[in-house]
């Protein structure tokens, strides 16, 4: 509420007893001597105080200005801490509570007016009585008027810790004790109550004809004797009570989220634990209350729990990407938060969004399935947005069924008269128009206006008032985790024709076919696409579409292919040179081989194992047949045996003993070959069996193998190099 106004201001607030142009304000306030002070800025002048107006125009202004207030915290705390409120009614506590609403409202009225205790509770009786004062509708429906003689009785009532006494209840002596309450033992009203959650909707004639069919045209009444069927209007006045006194039982068991909007039991001060920025964000959408040009959109908001911060996005369909790109709007105006708590929604369980808050290193909190209480800090900013902001922009839809049902009602007015219907609607603006002006709102209006979760400070002052480092990200990183991934999961295998994305194939040709890679999409050139490992936490290059880039196929094969290639013969240069080695080299796979295993069988030991002889008649007569024959024997004359003896007392004369190949392998036909080739080449004569020998060999396919191989045999031939 404002305290300076220059003259021309106090002029148009038109004030009683006041005259009514500005000349004449500054004439009366120089003879009365009003309070002033010369006005900042450019221009100068005067502004004179409120206080310094006279009483009735004071009053008038605060009444006007002054905005409706609920029971203070404080005071409400106090009355329901007294023994006495315990036992009274609920309609008795209204009561008492909307006395003690019309009590905070006249200390206001008074402190702004700057009157004295008896001027100003005259002056607000006065401007309450005309509706002046705004309250809330409960209040002013349980308090019509009132008297500063009843603010005097409950003021003191107020002072002396008794505000129990300001608990009105009429009905108190009579409540509990009709027919309907009492009869059968209260079984009656339990039986109506029972009804009563059943359906709701049930009428005083219906439920008169169920108790009539449950317990008879008499009832019993608490002295024992037998009374008619109440008539109707008593099931009416019943059924009005029973509501009334039962309605947070009733709305339990038969409208759950309502209970839960309404009655549940929500604490206060549940998220304590946070204790700086960014340590908690929640998210969620909804739609928005209005229409635009292109349809109806959808918001995103995300609020910080510790400083109140709003940061809101338009979008048309609420997806995973949307989430992402509130998230990026969120991280780069505050930074990185440690926790963001959602609904469980599709768009924020979806893949992508996990994704996106691993990377970054994000935990995240989903509250319980159907509880959207757990998020109503997030819950209720979306409604200060709706309120706040949509309500004022054109193509405004209402906020509830009741109210779209009057623009509904416009709607089809305007169809039957021709009119165009947007037209009829207002519906002016873009997305893009809503979104401007929502950051606006944002950054204008609801950072800068005190928050009661903040203890009356604003978003913007507890956020520049934080010491915490902030943590932040590169953006151009950022976007690149933002960026949208190939398909549902952006998971691909890379083939010999590509990356197959959208009917449409993507070369890396430094990457082998058969590697798993991750891949997100260029939003600005979707002939490119950016390759990382499945993981996501390996950057492996880019990826091009020939096609989409706008580059020869050709061409762009061609260049793929030999870059290819080209890594190919980097990779195995090692080990071709490392192959050649071993098949020019004395060494053989083979021998290798044969080697180890030669070495591994050297190792073992083989223990001897209990054997026995096994034996049947037929492996018997088997055996027997299959004996060689003894030797026949011969007899030898005793001239034979004279000429045997003598001469093996001879000694034994010198033979010429050729060598025989002991080892007649393929190395060893080559080696001959070559040595033999090596002789005919010096000019010798062979043996006509190793000339033989040689003309066969040199005709067949194992000589030229080795001829091929190891080159003309002269150079194999140690003995040729000479």
């Amino acid at each position: 509420m404002r305290e300076w106004f220059t003259a021309g201001e106090v002029a148009k607030l038109a004030l009683p007893g006041l005259p009514s142009s500005e000349r004449a304000i500054q004439l009366r306030a120089g003879r009365e001597g009003w309070k002033y002070r010369v006005r900042e800025g450019r221009g100068g002048g005067r502004e004179y105080a409120l206080a310094a107006l006279p009483a009735d125009a004071r009053a008038a202004y605060v009444a006007r200005e002054m905005a409706a207030l609920d029971v203070p915290v404080a005071v409400a705390r106090i009355a329901a801490a007294e023994p006495e409120a315990e036992a009274a009614a609920p309609t008795a506590l209204e009561q008492r509570d909307s006395r003690l609403a019309i009590l905070a409202a006249a200390d206001r009225f008074a402190e702004a007016a700057h009157l004295g205790r008896k001027a100003a509770d005259g002056a607000f009786c006065t401007a309450y009585d005309c509706g002046s004062i705004e309250v809330a509708a409960w209040v002013r429906a349980a308090v019509k008027s009132v008297t500063p003689r009843s603010l005097a009785r409950w003021r003191a009532a107020q002072r002396q810790g008794a505000t129990h006494r300001l608990a009105v209840d009429k009905g108190a002596a009579r409540r509990g004790k009709g027919i309907l309450d009492t009869a059968n033992r209260g079984d009656v009203k339990i039986f109506v109550l029972a009804c009563l959650t059943r359906n709701p909707l049930f009428t005083a004639d219906h439920i008169r004809d169920l108790v009539g069919g449950q317990f008879g045209d008499e009832l019993v009444a608490p002295s024992g004797a037998l009374v008619p069927l109440p008539p109707i209007r008593t099931f009416q006045a019943a059924l009005k009570g029973w509501k009334t006194a039962h309605k947070v039982e009733l709305t339990a068991m038969t409208d759950p989220d309502g209970f839960k909007s309404k009655y549940r039991l929500s604490g206060s001060n549940s998220m304590a634990h946070v204790r700086a920025p960014n340590q908690l964000w929640m998210i969620d959408a909804s739609p928005v209350d209005m229409l635009c040009v292109d349809g109806r959109h959808n918001v995103y908001v995300a609020i910080d729990i510790f400083t109140r911060r709003l940061i809101v996005y338009v979008t048309r369909t609420p997806r995973a990407e949307a989430v992402c790109l509130l998230m990026r709007r969120a991280i780069m105006a505050w930074g990185v938060p440690e926790t963001v708590k959602t609904d469980n929604g599709s768009d924020f369980v979806a893949k992508a969004t996990q994704r996106v808050f691993a990377a970054v290193g994000i935990g995240r909190w989903l509250s319980d399935p159907f509880s959207p209480e757990q998020k109503g800090h997030v819950e209720r900013a979306i409604r200060t947005f709706q309120h706040g902001c949509v309500r004022l922009l054109d193509g405004f839809v209402g906020h509830s069924v009741a109210d779209r049902k009057v623009i509904e009602a416009r709607k089809s007015f305007a169809q039957r008269l021709g009119e165009d219907v947007r037209e009829a609607l207002c519906v002016e603006l873009t997305a893009a128009d809503v979104q401007r002006y929502a950051d606006e709102w944002v950054a204008k209006k609801y950072d800068h206006r005190p928050h009661e979760g903040l203890a009356g400070s604003t978003p913007f002052q507890v956020a520049a008032a934080s010491r915490e480092t902030i943590r932040t990200v590169d953006e151009r990183a950022l976007d690149m985790l933002l960026a949208p991934a190939a398909g549902k999961d952006g998971l691909r295998v890379i083939t010999k024709r590509g990356i197959r994305i959208d009917h449409a194939f993507y070369l890396a040709p430094h990457l082998m076919p058969g590697t798993q890679v991750f891949v997100r999409m260029d939003p600005a050139d979707m002939g490119r696409a950016f390759l990382f490992g499945d993981s996501g936490e390996e950057f492996l290059g880019e990826a091009t579409c020939p096609e989409l880039a706008g580059i020869d196929p050709k061409a762009a094969v061609a260049a793929a292919r030999a870059e290819q290639s080209r890594i190919i013969a980097e990779r195995t240069a090692d080990a071709r040179k490392e192959a050649k080695r071993l098949t020019k080299g004395p060494a053989r796979l083979i021998d290798l081989t044969l080697r180890h295993n030669a070495r591994q069988a050297g190792t073992l030991v083989d223990f001897p194992k209990r054997s026995e002889i096994h034996t049947t008649p037929a492996l018997d007569a088997a055996a027997l047949a299959a004996a060689p024959p003894a030797p026949p024997r011969r007899t030898v004359s005793p001239e034979i045996e004279a000429t045997l003896a003598r001469l093996a007392a001879e000694p034994a004369a010198e033979t010429v003993v050729r060598p025989l190949h002991s080892l007649d392998t393929a190395k060893g036909r080559w080696l001959r070959a070559c040595d033999l080739e090596a002789r005919l080449a010096r000019g010798e004569v062979l043996a006509a069996d190793d000339t033989q020998w040689l003309v066969g060999y040199a005709s067949g396919p194992e000589y030229r193998g080795f001829r091929m191989t190891y080159g003309p045999s002269e150079e194999q031939n140690p003995a040729s190099a000479g």
